[in-house]
Order: structure tokens, then sequence, then C-alpha cells
């Protein structure tokens, strides 16, 4: 759940500040594409997605070359339905992953390839498919991914495996001696005493618990 809101909190903020800064941009027969992340700066573990845009490629007869014919003008009159004709093939290195497109409903034409990366560096974009009759075997390079502690202050934001470790380790030592307190109470006391006894020692766990919560988020 918490994912889906992410992934929908992105969408409506890239739709509302438009074309970002960094965009990729080529032609494909008549058409004009655009890649680029979709939140910027783009840093290693954080969900993130690549934007894909397609549009006309308007003629430029002052230029020549049609990459940049498409580079001198900007996304407009999308084109939509290309989810199923369409996938894009994220490669780092010698690892890749096929991603499918997700379109916006709100802008024909612009669609999203959801994805984690994981690993800081360069990536490369395969766009695979057809543009309604026009075949695209494209590969294009959407920004650099930067390392997230560059990006993190004053301290690194997730817990440490050590963290998780020594939180665990006290809370069983907790629970411990939780039982054997309760043991003793329902041995010593009377069986009000011992009902009262397991009930503090509960308590007891639910504040252990509340107490490894607090020390994630700190």
């Amino acid at each position: 759940m918490k994912l889906k809101l992410f992934m929908i909190t992105l969408l409506i903020a890239s739709g509302l500040t438009g074309i970002a800064y960094g965009h990729t941009v080529d032609a494909v027969g008549k058409y004009r594409v655009e890649i680029g992340w979709m939140n910027e700066p783009v840093v290693s573990g954080e969900t993130n997605a690549i934007e894909f845009y397609v549009s006309p490629l308007l003629p430029c007869p002052e230029i020549s070359e049609p990459p940049k014919c498409a580079e001198s003008q900007e996304f407009k009159n999308g084109i939509p339905d290309l989810k199923k004709t369409i996938k894009m093939k994220l490669i780092y290195k010698d690892e890749n992953i096929v991603l499918p497109l997700s379109p916006d409903h709100n802008i024909p034409g612009k669609y999203y390839a959801f994805v984690n990366p994981t690993v800081s560096g360069f990536y490369q974009a395969n766009v695979l498919g057809t543009i309604i009759d026009t075949p695209i075997s494209l590969s294009m390079h959407p920004p650099k991914v930067d390392e997230r502690s560059h990006i993190e202050f004053p301290e690194p934001a997730d817990i440490t495996v050590t963290q998780i470790i020594d939180g665990h380790t006290a809370l069983i030592e907790d629970v411990s001696e939780m039982q054997e307190s309760i043991s003793n109470l329902e041995q010593n006391q009377t069986s009000d005493t011992g009902y009262i006894g397991v009930g503090v020692g509960f308590i007891g766990i639910i504040i252990g618990m509340i107490a490894i919560l607090k020390s994630k988020r700190n």
C-alpha cells in the first residue's frame, strides 16, 4: 500500500512539473522520443521511474539530422495506446531487466517504467517494439544514478544490520526476563496477582517493541 501511494505521489508531482531537465531526445522514423528519470536527482536505493514520451516528429527543413531535429522540438500531441507494443529493457553492465510501460492517464503519449536502481552509475535503456506501424529498437541513456549516501545528512537513513541484530537481542533478553518474572509470580503469588504479573509482562514486551521501532526511525 505504501509503495502504491508513493508511486501515485510521484506521478502527480511529475505531471505538475512537466518535462524535467536532463532528458534524452532522439528520432525514430516520423516520431520524436524522449526519456529521463521522473524524480531528479535520481539516487540509488529509491523507487523511481523512467519517463518515456512519444510524439510526432515535425519536419525540420533547416536541420538535416533527425536527432537534432527532434531536440529542437518539444513534446506535443503524444501518441497514446503504446503500452502493449513497446517494452523497455534497462541494462546495467552485465545485468538487465525488461520493464513494462504504464501510461500517464492525464497526458497521452507519456509513459512510465517503474524501477528501483539499487546501484549508482550509468544505465542504458533499450526501447523495443513498434510505434503504430514503425519498428523501434533504440538505445538511450538517461542521466547518471548518484550514490544515495552522497546526499544523506547528517547520517544514513537506513537502519544497519548491526542495529537490527542488537535490537533483536535486547528484545529476546527482555522477553526472557519477563517470562522468568511471570514464572516467579505464578509460584509465589495468588492467582489474581499472577494474572497481573502476566499483564505487566506483556506491557513490558510492547514497550520493548516500541523502543526498537523508535531506534529504526532514528
